[in-house]
């Protein structure tokens, strides 16, 4: 069964009567009755529609079904029910002020690390700062210590990212999300001691301008990285702050007797802000040439914004402003680019916290990397890391089943327009490569490449990880990009057949409607295998995605319309005979079959 906001399909042989849409309206249930879609129906299933009112921000329903021996059910993000369900996974259709943006839904988006991405040969004439330690590009990553690895400074900047969007571009990455540009004292720069600047070290604000430039004229849009929660203890706010208990900054940190202060985690160098001051929101977000508008005009020319440890930000013991702050910043985002994207970090169950008024998406660490993470690790790997995302645990290996309910379970709590427009990613530069995470094998990265492309979310892909970088933890994964031309780093080289496979893979979703915006429809989830089904009006993908050989599985096809031999968008497509689609698997592998449609399949507003 597919649920979604136009329309629900049931079973044709399903014995229900009638069908209603319960509605939340200002909190209140109300049901609306729904009608059968003869024109979308077949012998196989039965469409039924309802039109739904929205007159809130953000719309709440699920689905009733009467009728038959079954009497009632309900369906909701989460699935089918036969007794009544609380509403924290219904169904959610978004109806913001101003229109959601719409590029996301097509995008891969390419992170870099600025640092350690690429040199341009202008990093040659600046001067190593006094808190950083110089580094060649060829020397192995300091991971001995947190500190330690923070200072080491290889050189990479900004116009050396620009000289290298043709590798971007090739792979096919139309966005790319930069870590912090703001000047700090360490190499990640989320300690800024000003939001006024970019680094001299990635060559200043006119280094910012020209990369923009580049990528706007390849069709590249480009992100930036925002510290909302907290400033380096050098900012100059901070430092405002500390030298007069009366200046307007004060107020901008939770400053306790004397000079004791909140800082993020306890780390002191990385004060917390108290967005209680209507004067830091003003500053951050009101103001046209604010830190928040000024970089999405003509300083920055920047698309948007991932925001970090959005998760934390405007919560301090009893303060909790954690949703005026994400609504404040869409807006101000909105404001000065009306087609801005504003995406969070966020770790953790993103239920409570993302209602689809505040940020546009967040980075899927819940319902997509830890969920891949704990099908795809090597138990035997022992480069595996010590700690599963920050859990004191190493990563535990679990069946499909139990994958695709954590992911079902995760995903179903939050609204369809926001999940689509979140990062689905296999690691970041905060957490071990994919490839050391599976203990090497390169089929298995395909396989977790194959799950990245073809579920819904934007793919994020961290720099290196295409060519089948390796990295143990988040440090050790910070590694400069071994370019060819280079010395490479740690004896890396590029596994050019991974980088081959992508490509394809990235073309098959550029490609394919279905993969792009179609709802998600679970066929089978066990052990070593997922198939799942993407289908949007014209055209339906079935995905198989192996982590292992298993015995053939036997797909029922009679309700997938159109479906053909001859429809093979990547890897071997499966044996089909009659009414049986038999999908097989000798090691770890990902295969899709594309095929056109008419009009039936879910449409991708709320299918699941």
């Amino acid at each position: 069964m597919v649920a979604g906001s136009r329309g629900a399909t049931a079973p044709g042989e399903a014995p229900f009567d009638a069908a209603y849409v319960r509605v939340l309206r200002d909190g209140e249930p109300h049901f609306v009755t729904a009608v059968r879609d003869a024109e979308r129906s077949t012998e196989r299933e039965v469409w039924w529609r309802a039109e739904v009112a929205c007159r809130n921000p953000v719309t709440s329903y699920r689905w009733l079904l009467s009728g038959g021996a079954i009497g009632w059910l309900w369906v909701n993000g989460a699935g089918i029910h036969l007794r009544d369900v609380p509403d924290a996974a219904n169904f959610r259709i978004i109806a913001a002020d101003e229109p959601l943006p719409q590029w996301p839904l097509d995008a891969v988006v390419y992170q870099v690390f600025p640092d350690r991405f690429a040199r341009s040969a202008a990093a040659d004439e600046r001067e190593t700062p006094d808190w950083a330690v110089e580094a060649a590009w060829s020397d192995p990553v300091e991971t001995r210590s947190r500190a330690g690895g923070s200072r080491q400074l290889y050189g990479g900047d900004l116009d050396g990212v620009a000289e290298h969007l043709d590798h971007i571009a090739a792979l096919g990455a139309d966005v790319v999300y930069l870590t912090p540009f703001f000047p700090g004292r360490s190499n990640h720069r989320y300690d800024a001691h000003t939001f006024d600047a970019v680094d001299p070290l990635l060559g200043g604000d006119a280094a910012l301008r020209r990369l923009t430039d580049a990528a706007h004229a390849r069709g590249i849009r480009v992100l930036g990285d925002f510290t909302s929660n907290h400033t380096g203890v050098t900012h100059e706010w901070f430092e405002a702050a500390r030298a007069d208990e009366s200046a307007p900054e004060r107020a901008f940190y939770f400053f306790g007797p004397g000079q004791e202060y909140a800082a993020w985690l306890g780390v002191p160098s990385l004060p917390k802000l108290d967005h209680s001051s209507p004067e830091l929101r003003r500053r951050l977000f009101e103001d046209p040439r604010g830190v928040i508008q000024r970089w999405l005009g003509p300083d920055g020319g920047l698309d948007g914004w991932r925001v970090d440890v959005a998760n934390m930000t405007g919560r301090h013991r009893g303060a909790d402003l954690y949703h005026e702050v994400a609504r404040d910043l869409r807006s101000a985002s909105v404001a000065a680019k009306p087609d801005a994207l504003v995406v969070a970090e966020h770790c953790h169950d993103v239920s409570t916290d993302l209602t689809g008024d505040g940020w546009h998406g967040v980075m899927n660490y819940a319902g997509f990397t830890r969920p891949v993470w704990t099908w795809l690790t090597s138990p035997t790997n022992p480069d595996a890391p010590a700690d599963f995302l920050g859990q004191p645990v190493r990563v535990p290996r679990l069946p499909g089943e139990l994958v695709a309910d954590a992911m079902i379970d995760f995903t179903s709590r939050i609204p369809w327009a926001t999940l689509v427009r979140s990062f689905t990613l296999l690691g970041s530069h905060d957490t071990s490569r994919i490839r050391t995470l599976v203990g090497g094998d390169l089929a298995l990265v395909r396989a977790a490449a194959g799950l990245l492309f073809t579920m819904p979310g934007t793919p994020m892909v961290t720099y290196g990880d295409e060519i089948g970088m390796r990295g143990r933890f988040g440090e050790d994964g910070r590694r400069p990009m071994p370019w060819p031309a280079g010395d490479g780093t740690h004896g890396e080289t590029w596994d050019e057949g991974l980088l081959a496979a992508y490509r394809d893979l990235v073309g098959l979703r550029r490609g394919s409607v279905a993969l792009r915006r179609g709802g998600l429809r679970w066929v089978y989830a066990a052990g070593d295998a997922l198939v799942f089904l993407r289908e949007a009006p014209g055209e339906t993908a079935l995905v198989h995605v192996a982590r292992a050989a298993h015995d053939p599985l036997r797909i029922d096809v009679r309700d997938l319309l159109g479906i053909s031999d001859s429809m093979v968008g990547f890897g071997g497509g499966g044996e089909l005979e009659a009414f049986t689609l038999t999908l097989g698997a000798t090691g770890p592998d990902v295969s899709v079959r594309i095929w056109a449609t008419g009009t039936g399949g879910s449409n991708g507003w709320g299918g699941r």
